[in-house]
């Protein structure tokens, strides 16, 4: 079998640009190639991309799950920090949700604008 790497992580949208031009101000990624509905971003060095695709019928997830038959996260992004305190500001500043729930010290979860849960992390070494 040839080798598998993965490329590419796609989060649906109601605004794929708008969803784009959040997590590439979050993460400092730049924009790798971008159409009306679709938007490449990545590490200016190379690696694991984002992509963000417009989907109009956009449902966001709800998270935690609550009740059968609503939206459940499928996924969520894993962002590791240095200093979760000052990160997780930034987050906020950055239009992040803060969610309700947080089940860690170590761990911040958000919401972004389109609903999408993603954390911010800290290694406790």
């Amino acid at each position: 079998m040839p080798p598998m790497r993965l490329s590419t992580v796609v989060l649906d949208a109601p605004d794929a640009h708008r969803l784009a031009d959040f997590y590439q101000r979050l993460l400092g990624y730049v924009v790798r190639e971008e159409e009306a509905h679709w938007v490449l971003i990545g590490p200016p060095g190379g690696g694991v991309a984002l992509a963000f695709q417009t989907e109009p019928g956009y449902v966001p997830p709800v998270w935690p799950g609550r009740r059968p038959g609503e939206q459940q996260m499928m996924l969520h992004l894993d962002i590791e920090v240095d200093d979760l305190r000052s990160e997780t500001a930034r987050a906020l500043s950055e239009g992040a949700r803060l969610a309700e729930y947080q089940p860690q010290d170590d761990v911040r979860v958000f919401l972004d604008p389109a609903g999408h849960p993603f954390c911010l992390w800290t290694s406790r070494s």
